[in-house]
C-alpha cells in the first residue's frame, strides 16, 4: 500500500498545533474559578518605594493598613452588589485621595514652586475608552476629572487650566490649592527629599459582568519643574485595561514606565506571547525595569480573576480582595 507522505505530515502538523492550543488554553485558565465565573476581584495601591519596619512606627504602619483596608471596602461594596468595575475603581481611588497619607489629591508632592500639580487616568477594559487629566491644581478629586473626560468628552486628555475649565462645566468639586497643602510634604520638598516621590495610588478591578477597569492618580514626583508629567496620566504607561486580557495601574519612576509602555506591555505579553499574569508582570517588573535601573511596581487583574502585585522596591502599599473571601493588605515585601 502506498502511503501518502504529504497527507501524513499535514496530519502530523495539525494534530502538533491542536495539542499546543490545548495546553495554551489549560495553562491560561490554570487559576480560573472551575465553574467559569471568577466573580469581583479588587486590587489597589498606594505606591512603591524605599519602605521599612525600621523606618515606620506602628501607629503609621497601622494608619496606611487601616486606610488600605477602607479603600478596598468602598470598591468592594460595589462590586458585591453587581456594581460596575469602573465604579470600584473609582470608589477605591477616591478614599485614597481624600487622605493625606499618600502622593494623591489631599496629601500630594509640591512642585519646586510649591505648589500641588495633579494627574489622573482611567479605563474602561470593556470599550477601551479611557479618560485623562494631567497638571491640574484645583480638582479635589482628580479621578472623577479623568472619568469625566472619558464619559462626558471626545477625547482622551485634557491638561492644565482647560481640564480645570471641563470639570467646573462639569459640576466638579473645585477647590484652592491650599486644600492639597500637607505639613510632611512641605517639609519634604523644603528638604529636597526625593523618596517621597513614588505615592501614587490606583485601583484595578474585574465586576460580576466580566468587565475590566483600571484607574490612578497622583502628584507626580516631588519638587518636579516645568509642568513635569509622569506616567500615571498616560494610557498605556501608567494605566491600562481590556477585557482580553488585563487591567493595571503603575507607580515608579514615571519616566521609564512612559518609555517602556509598562502597563500596556504587560496586557501584550498575554495577548501575544501567551504568558500568565504574573509572568508578564513579573517579566516587566523585576526583568525589563530592573534592568534599566527603575524602581516601582503595578496592580494587575486579568479576566479569570487572578491578582498579581510585583515591585522592585522594599515595599509598596497594596492590597486586593476577592468574592471568594481571599485578602491581603501589605506594605512590605516579607
Amino acid at each position: 500500500m502506498k502511503t501518502n507522505r504529504p497527507m501524513l505530515v499535514i496530519l502530523s502538523f495539525f494534530f502538533f498545533i491542536t495539542h499546543l492550543t490545548s495546553c495554551s488554553g489549560n495553562r491560561e485558565n490554570q487559576s480560573a474559578d472551575p465553574s467559569g465565573d471568577p466573580g469581583y476581584v479588587i486590587a489597589i495601591h498606594g505606591g512603591a518605594g524605599t519602605l521599612s519596619r525600621e523606618n515606620m512606627d506602628e501607629n503609621t504602619e497601622r494608619e496606611y493598613l487601616d486606610k488600605l483596608a477602607e479603600a478596598l471596602e468602598a470598591g468592594e461594596e460595589i462590586l458585591s452588589k453587581g456594581g460596575s468595575s469602573l465604579d470600584a475603581v473609582q470608589a477605591a481611588i477616591i478614599v485614597m485621595e481624600d487622605s493625606p497619607l499618600f502622593n494623591a489629591g489631599k496629601g500630594a508632592v509640591f512642585t519646586n514652586q510649591k505648589r500641588v500639580e495633579l494627574d489622573a487616568s482611567v479605563m474602561d477594559g470593556k470599550t477601551l475608552n479611557a479618560g485623562a487629566i494631567a497638571g491640574v491644581t484645583d480638582i479635589r478629586n482628580p479621578i472623577l476629572g479623568a472619568i469625566a473626560v472619558m464619559k462626558n468628552s471626545p477625547h482622551v486628555m485634557l491638561a492644565g487650566n482647560g481640564a480645570s475649565e471641563f470639570a467646573r462645566e462639569q459640576g466638579l468639586e473645585i477647590v484652592d490649592n491650599s486644600y492639597f497643602h500637607t505639613q510632611r510634604r512641605l517639609d519634604a520638598v523644603t528638604r529636597q527629599i526625593e523618596q517621597d516621590k513614588q505615592g501614587t495610588v490606583g485601583a484595578v478591578a474585574l465586576d460580576m459582568d466580566g468587565n475590566l477597569a483600571a484607574g490612578t492618580s497622583t502628584g507626580g514626583m516631588s519638587n518636579k519643574k516645568y509642568g513635569r508629567i509622569g506616567d500615571s496620566p498616560i494610557i498605556g504607561a501608567g494605566t491600562y485595561a481590556s477585557n482580553k486580557t488585563c487591567a493595571v495601574s503603575a507607580t515608579g519612576h514615571g519616566e521609564f514606565f512612559i518609555r517602556w509602555v509598562v502597563a500596556y506591555d504587560i496586557a501584550a505579553l498575554m495577548e501575544y506571547s501567551n504568558l500568565t499574569l504574573e509572568e508578564a508582570s513579573g517579566l516587566v517588573i523585576n526583568e525589563k525595569l530592573v534592568g534599566a535601573g527603575a524602581t516601582g511596581g503595578v496592580i494587575a487583574v486579568d479576566r479569570h480573576g487572578n491578582v498579581s502585585m510585583p515591585f522592585n522596591t522594599s515595599g509598596m502599599y497594596r492590597g486586593y480582595v476577592k468574592s471568594t473571601g481571599e485578602k491581603e493588605i501589605a506594605i512590605f515585601r516579607e
